[in-house]
């Protein structure tokens, strides 16, 4: 998802393609189901991307029983740098703009990994289709972005150097955000990942201890209009209060400070090997200091 103060970058971004569309050939592919926009030189990329989305939509509609009535603009985005700078993370590889139906992927990232580029489509298109039925006021970000890496098999829209090990951290050291605090993400890069794996972490919780369709319940209760406490109290029997210290208490018997501890052996044993190094170096050159002072000193003394 696009942060708000983004959307500028993002017009001026959109202006620029556009300006290259305008001189090119074959830049657009439309279909019934979607518009495919990118530039020359992406090879058969466009027709895997229309190809995708077919599949996606046929996936995400099953899922949530919910239509995709909306034909979908899809801009495929080759110039990295802008791309960085529109979205103003580094570490972001895909948005999605609802109120536009609009998909922006970054291509050098993206499609690196074919399967990359389907998970990473679908979850975009997850949240187009969340935003279509649920009004954004009651859709916290952490519920937005825990559903659409669930929905897409656990692949979100962030590239992030150790992403898949923070939360263990923060569980161990007591430095998990509250739901209220992941309302809306932070910018800083680690506690984006965190946040992001904590809103994998609780709605992939909610799917083991209560069912999917519970999920889904409190989907269709957001979708009708109730509030997020009020569709899970319908869902699950109990407030989003409890449901949050539930989860609580399964992170800290799932993440204890052995399982840190052996999850990060390699790292922790590297880090040391490299103190021991660092100290034997510095005892060798203080050694090498000795030895130099002594031999000033008889030759002083020899005068």
């Amino acid at each position: 998802m696009l942060k708000k103060h983004n959307r500028v970058y993002l017009l001026l971004f959109l202006i620029l393609l556009c300006s290259n569309i305008l001189h090119a050939e074959n830049v657009s592919m439309q279909s019934d189901d979607s518009v495919v926009f990118y530039e020359k030189g992406l090879g058969n990329v466009p027709e895997d991307v229309a190809k995708f989305y077919s599949s996606v939509k046929h996936d995400l509609e099953k899922t949530f029983g919910w239509e995709i009535d909306f034909r979908p603009d899809i801009v495929l985005a080759r110039d990295k740098d802008a791309f960085r700078r529109m979205v103003g993370v580094d570490s972001i590889i895909a948005f999605a703009v609802p109120h536009r139906n609009l998909i922006v992927l970054d291509m050098s990232r993206v499609y690196t990994r074919p399967f990359t580029l389907k998970s990473t489509l679908k979850h975009e298109v997850c949240h187009l289709i969340l935003h279509r039925y649920i009004d954004g006021e009651r859709l916290p970000r952490w519920l937005d972005e825990g559903v659409c890496q669930w929905a897409s098999g656990g692949i979100g829209e962030l590239e992030a150097e150790g992403a898949g090990g923070y939360l263990a951290g923060a569980v161990v050291s007591g430095e998990l955000f509250s739901l209220g605090e992941i309302g809306r993400f932070p910018d800083e890069e680690k506690s984006l990942a965190l946040a992001y794996e904590q809103s994998r972490s609780i709605v992939e919780y909610i799917v083991r201890e209560y069912g999917e369709d519970s999920l889904l319940q409190i989907l269709e209760g957001l979708r009708g209009g109730e509030s997020l406490d009020g569709a899970i109290r319908r869902s699950i029997s109990m407030s989003i209060y409890e449901l949050e210290d539930r989860w609580y208490a399964h992170l800290k018997r799932k993440y204890t400070w052995f399982y840190y501890l052996s999850s990060n052996i390699y790292t922790i044993l590297f880090v040391f090997a490299a103190a021991i190094t660092v100290y034997g170096f510095i005892r060798l050159m203080k050694k090498r200091r000795e030895y130099v002072d002594e031999d000033e000193d008889d030759g002083y003394t020899a005068k």
